[in-house]
């Protein structure tokens, strides 16, 4: 292809409908991807142990961010009526699904981290 031709090609798409668009609109964000990384190794994680895990998220940002990802059902929200109050949380089977992307970008760093 001609530079011409790749230039027409770049000024015609339209990148927010794309199927990276859309993926990035699903884990951007300060903690989003730690959180799916964290259930990814740990399975099922209770809130404080979430908490404890990323260390520097603030109990606010913690508790918006997996309501959001529970909102694009990529995180499965457990709540045991008892008390103290239990949550837990999870992936979901969509939220699996990016694992084998979570994986490549960790091999991806492991192989060119300085």
């Amino acid at each position: 292809m001609s530079p011409s031709a790749d230039r027409a090609c770049i000024d015609g798409a339209r990148l927010a409908d794309t199927g990276f668009s859309y993926t990035m609109s699903l884990i951007q964000g300060k903690y989003k991807m730690t959180i799916l990384y964290t259930l990814m190794t740990f399975g099922v994680v209770r809130f404080n142990e979430m908490k404890k895990y990323i260390g520097t998220i603030s109990y606010k940002t913690l508790s918006a961010t997996l309501k959001e990802l529970e909102a694009d059902r990529l995180v499965h929200r457990e709540e045991y009526p008892q008390i103290p109050p239990k949550v837990e949380y999870s992936l979901t089977p969509r939220g699996r699904s990016l694992i084998p992307i979570l994986d490549q970008m960790c091999e991806w760093g492991d192989r060119n981290r300085l």
